[in-house]
Parts: structure tokens; C-alpha cells; sequence
């Protein structure tokens, strides 16, 4: 994905005058570091920073981009192919908290046309001295064996049961990010009335839900399709979930995007629960 260079750079490499940011010697120290660290690092990545999101990018990603992006180190308004795929990895970043959009499908200008690159992007907040977030930094690799697979098969059709409705809300935007058809309701009630009326390939439930739990919702849900496929998300541990019938996966909350994308790999693999 990237050649490294052969020589160590810095932000003293660079002539800084045509960019808005200007000299680096007025610079807050916190873009010092992370510019720095960016310019001398063999992987691509690029810099968000400041209220007008100005971006900057190593010679490493100026070289997977292509000719498009312009030259390193960049310094125009935010504009790249990572962020705009970035999805709430990149607003949870802003929000102070590092993230990963694995198998995100990137297309780059080539002289001979567009050319599409699954990569894994990591999202890790740059904050100030006041503890700020001023800007986010992102670095791509090679999308993992697990990020390509899931992109690879057919998209999945999953109805998430959540009671909060933020965390429905994030899991559905999550699985829509990976290239799947996610659907979200809040009660157990709404959710058998979804599973009667269209078929779902993949049921994301909470344990503790308001008037059944998602194991008595599940099993109700297995009578009507038995080839459907259970994940469970919990916050109070495997205690429910014992000496179950039927195949299942767990995630214990809070999880990690990689956990949920492998969850799902691994739950398509599940033999099927008998009649």
C-alpha cells in the first residue's frame, strides 16, 4: 500500500507558506507532535484540524491517492475519500474517542480511471492543552482478511432489538457502515410483528429488553424461522444465555467495532438451529 521513504521527515521538510496554517512556528504544540509524527510515518495518513477541518497528509497517502489530492503535506479544507467513509468512526473521534471503520471501500483518481481499495481506517483524536479535541488523525491499512470477506459477501438484512433507542440508533448506523440492511425497533412486541411480516437474516437483541427478555424473543422468533441466526448483547455477563438450544454468539457491552463485525462472520457460519 504505501514504499516507504528513505528519508526522515518533519514539519521542518516542508514549506508551509502557501497553506492556511502558515508557519509551524506559531502552531499550537499538540499539531507540532502530531504533524511530525504523521510526516516521518510509512503509512498513509492524513490530519483533519481546526474548526475549518484544513487538511494535511504525509507523502505516503499523497502517493496511494493519486495525483487528485494534490502534494504532500496538503493544507487546503478538508476533501479525502477516508473521512467522507469515515461514518461515526470519524465522529467519535471528534466526540474524544478513537475508532476503527474496518473494510471501508475507498475510490481513488488514476490516469486510467477510478480504482476502488478496501482499507481499515483509524480514527485517533488530537486534543489540545485544555484537553480539546482540535483535530483527528487518521491512518489506513490494508483492510484485514475478516474486513474483506464481509464485503465480499451478499449484504445481510438484521433487525436490531434495543430499548436505548441512541444505542439502536449507533449498532444500526454501525451494520449499514459494514454494507448490511439493518432495521432497529425498541420492543420485543415490535420486533416479533417485524419477524412476521419479512424475513431477516440475522437477530441483534439485547438481553434485558422491557416485558420478554431476547432469549424468550429469540426463541419465539427460531419457531417461525429456524434458519434464522442469534447474536446477543449484554451488559450484565453470560448468566441468561447458559445451556441455551439453539446456536448463538454473545457480546458483552460495551464492544468494539471488531468484535461486531466478526460476530457477524462468525454467526453466518453457525450451522442452523433445528425445526
Amino acid at each position: 500500500m504505501h514504499a516507504p521513504s528513505k528519508n526522515a521527515r518533519s514539519i521542518a521538510s516542508f514549506d508551509w507558506s502557501a497553506t492556511s496554517l502558515r508557519e509551524p512556528a506559531v502552531w499550537p504544540p499538540a499539531l507540532r507532535l502530531v504533524a511530525d509524527l504523521m510526516l516521518n510515518n510509512p503509512l498513509p495518513m492524513l490530519l483533519s484540524w481546526g474548526v475549518d477541518q484544513v487538511l494535511l497528509f504525509n507523502e505516503a497517502y499523497a502517493a496511494l491517492a493519486g495525483p487528485g489530492c494534490g502534494r504532500a503535506p496538503g493544507g487546503s479544507p478538508a476533501a479525502a475519500p477516508p473521512l467522507a467513509a469515515g461514518g461515526q468512526a470519524l465522529l467519535c473521534a471528534w466526540r474524544g474517542e478513537a475508532a476503527l471503520q474496518p473494510g471501508a471501500a475507498l475510490t481513488f483518481a488514476r490516469a486510467d480511471g477510478p480504482e476502488q481499495l478496501c482499507c481499515d481506517l483509524y480514527f485517533t483524536p488530537v486534543r489540545g492543552e485544555n484537553g480539546v479535541v482540535h483535530g483527528v488523525l487518521c491512518a489506513l491499512a490494508a483492510a484485514t482478511p475478516a474486513a474483506n470477506e464481509m464485503h465480499e459477501d451478499n449484504a445481510l438484512r438484521i433487525l436490531v432489538v434495543e430499548d436505548n433507542v441512541d444505542s439502536q440508533y449507533l449498532v444500526c448506523e454501525m451494520l449499514k457502515a459494514f454494507g448490511h440492511d439493518s432495521e432497529g425497533v425498541a420492543h420485543p412486541d415490535d420486533a416479533l410483528a417485524r419477524l412476521a411480516a419479512q424475513r431477516y437474516d440475522v437477530l441483534f437483541s439485547d438481553v434485558s429488553l422491557p416485558g420478554m427478555s431476547g432469549v424468550d424473543l429469540a426463541r419465539r422468533a427460531l419457531r417461525t424461522d429456524p434458519a434464522l441466526k442469534v447474536i446477543f448483547a449484554s451488559g450484565y455477563g453470560d448468566t441468561l444465555l447458559r445451556h441455551l438450544e439453539f446456536p448463538y454468539l454473545s457480546l458483552q457491552k460495551p464492544y468494539e467495532l471488531d468484535q461486531l463485525q466478526e460476530a457477524l462472520i462468525n454467526v453466518t457460519r453457525r450451522p442452523r438451529a433445528g425445526p
